[in-house]
């Protein structure tokens, strides 16, 4: 449990909603795994689906998504820029469709997202449920057709190994609070913003929250042992993770230590050693 994970959190899902559609951006990569996974949601008959996330500024991958119209809304689980460079883009080859997320600064042609219901979507239940943690501004979509429901998580869960809490900007007692929340769905399918769809969210929910506590007692033994620094407690807790990733592994331990701050000292900056408790 408190090695680097690479495998999916849960079964893989064996198929998608009906009402449900793939298409992945091709922008492979060591953070977004196959690429973006933009979701198309349509009830069967509905005038218009609901897109989720549109991804990076790809002409191709947002031409084929215009293709899949018309659309009527376009939904952003947060704001990293694999997830909404596409999005005014997108919404001009909609015809203006609005692109509504939790943070103003991506909303485009309408209102920003609160918690609860999403109205006006033709045929699907869209819910906002509010999820900070791996960034400030995340939120997951719980949709539901026809008595069956899945859950869009974006970078909270992902279709395999675990996401980093960005730091500052990510806050992981929020993190492992949302994770808790999301514990509650279980046999619910999760539909991440990268790699494949997994078949229990709850399942998912509570396997991260054990690697979370798992590490954080990783990180707990490091600065018993004498690590001082951020990066000293890399290269003691994430030994296994390839180098090449170790400045995101920073965003995380950065973010551990803060919510570790009140039982092991006040978390650094740069360089600087951990005050002592």
């Amino acid at each position: 449990m408190t090695g680097h994970v690479t495998a999916p959190a849960a079964a893989l899902a064996d198929r998608l909603p009906g009402w449900v559609t793939l298409l992945r951006a091709p922008n492979p990569g060591p953070m977004t795994l196959d690429g973006t996974n933009t979701w198309v949601l349509r009830a069967p008959g509905a005038a218009h689906a609901v897109v989720v996330d549109p991804g990076p500024l790809d002409e191709e991958h947002l031409a084929a998504i215009a293709a899949r119209g018309p659309v009527g809304l376009v939904l952003i689980t947060h704001g990293h820029p694999d997830h909404t460079e596409g999005s005014r883009r997108l919404s001009e080859l909609l015809g203006g469709a609005p692109v509504r997320a939790a943070d103003a600064a991506h909303t485009v042609a309408g209102e920003p997202l609160a918690s609860g219901a999403v109205p006006d979507v033709p045929g699907l239940t869209v819910r906002v449920v509010p999820t900070p943690g791996h960034t400030a501004d995340s939120v997951c979509f719980l949709v539901e057709h026809a008595g069956e429901r899945a859950v869009f998580t974006g970078d909270t869960i992902l279709g395999r190994g675990t996401t980093v809490v960005a730091h500052p900007d990510g806050h992981l007692g929020d993190y492992l609070a949302s994770l808790e929340l999301l514990s509650a769905y279980r046999g619910v399918p999760a539909l991440p913003g990268h790699g494949p769809a997994l078949a229990d969210c709850g399942a998912a929910a509570e396997f991260y929250l054990a690697h979370r506590r798992a590490r954080l007692d990783q990180v707990r033994a490091a600065v018993a042992a004498g690590a001082r620094t951020p990066a000293e407690v890399v290269a003691a807790v994430y030994a296994d993770v390839d180098r090449s990733l170790w400045w995101a592994a920073e965003w995380s331990v950065r973010a551990q230590l803060e919510y570790l701050a009140p039982e092991i000292g006040e978390c650094v900056t740069g360089d600087t050693e951990l005050e002592k408790p």
